[in-house]
C-alpha cells in the first residue's frame, strides 16, 4: 500500500467504512473549486498577462490601428490587465479564508468518532497498542499528519495573504513585505506538491485496496466494505 494512498477504512471501528459528514464534504469540494480558481489566476498572470508580453501586444495592436503609445503608456495598459487578475485572485483569497474558518468550526460541531484531532490521536493508540492492526493505524496517521501540514499551509497562506491584500494600512510592517511575498509563494508550491500527493494517492487508491473513495467523499460513506 502506496504510503500516500487515503485509507477507506475506519481505524477506529474495524471493518467500517469511514463516515463524511455533509458539511465536511461540501468543505472539500469547494476547498478544491477554490484553490483551484486561486492558483488558476497565478496562472493566467505568470503566462498570459505578464507585463513584458502584454505591453508589446498591446503596443504593436494600437500601433497596427493607427494609435501611437509610449512604453509607459503600453505598460499601464499591462498593469491594469494584471491587477484586475489579481483582483480576482485576492476574492478566492477571501473565500478560501471563510472556508478554513469553517473547517476550523466545524471541528467543534462534528461527530466525536468524526472529528480530525481525535481521528489522528486514535490512529496514534492503534499504532501503539494494536500489533495486527499497527500497518493500517501507521498508514492513517502518516496520511493525517500530511493533511495536518496542508492544513498548516493553508493558515500560512491566509495570514501572508491577508497581509498583502491589507498592506496599505499595514505601512509600519513595510520592511517585511517582501519576505512575506516570498512565504506567501512558497507555500503556494508546498500547495501544488500536497494536491499532486493528494491526486496520486487517490489515484492509488481508487485502483487498490481503497476502491470507492471518491465516492465516499460524495455520497458520505459510512457502509460497511
Amino acid at each position: 500500500m502506496a504510503i500516500i494512498t487515503p485509507v477507506r477504512k475506519d481505524v477506529q471501528h474495524h471493518g467500517r467504512i469511514k463516515k463524511y459528514s455533509a458539511s465536511l464534504r461540501l468543505w472539500h469540494w469547494a476547498n478544491t473549486i477554490v484553490i483551484s480558481g486561486s492558483l488558476l489566476t497565478v496562472l493566467i498572470n505568470s503566462t498570459i498577462t505578464d507585463e513584458r508580453p502584454i505591453s508589446a501586444l498591446v503596443k504593436t495592436e494600437l500601433k497596427n490601428a493607427g494609435a501611437a503609445v509610449s512604453d509607459e503608456q503600453a505598460g499601464s495598459v499591462a498593469h491594469a490587465l494584471g491587477d484586475s487578475v489579481w483582483s480576482i485572485h485576492i476574492y478566492f483569497g477571501y473565500v478560501l479564508i471563510g472556508l478554513l474558518l469553517f473547517r476550523l468550526g466545524l471541528e467543534s460541531f462534528q461527530l466525536a468518532d468524526q472529528k480530525f484531532i481525535r481521528k489522528m490521536k486514535s490512529a496514534y493508540r492503534q499504532f501503539q497498542s494494536i500489533k495486527k492492526e499497527r500497518e493500517l493505524a501507521k498508514h492513517e496517521l502518516t496520511v493525517k499528519a500530511i493533511y495536518a501540514a496542508f492544513y498548516i499551509l493553508l493558515i500560512i497562506m491566509a495570514v501572508t495573504g491577508l497581509f498583502l491584500a491589507f498592506e496599505d494600512l499595514l505601512a509600519s510592517f513595510k520592511s517585511i513585505r517582501h519576505s512575506v511575498k516570498e512565504v506567501h509563494g512558497f507555500c503556494m508550491y508546498l500547495i501544488l506538491a500536497f494536491i499532486f500527493v493528494h491526486l496520486a494517492g487517490v489515484f492509488l487508491a481508487e485502483r487498490g485496496d481503497n476502491k470507492g473513495i471518491v465516492s465516499d467523499m460524495i455520497n458520505g460513506g459510512g457502509s460497511h466494505p
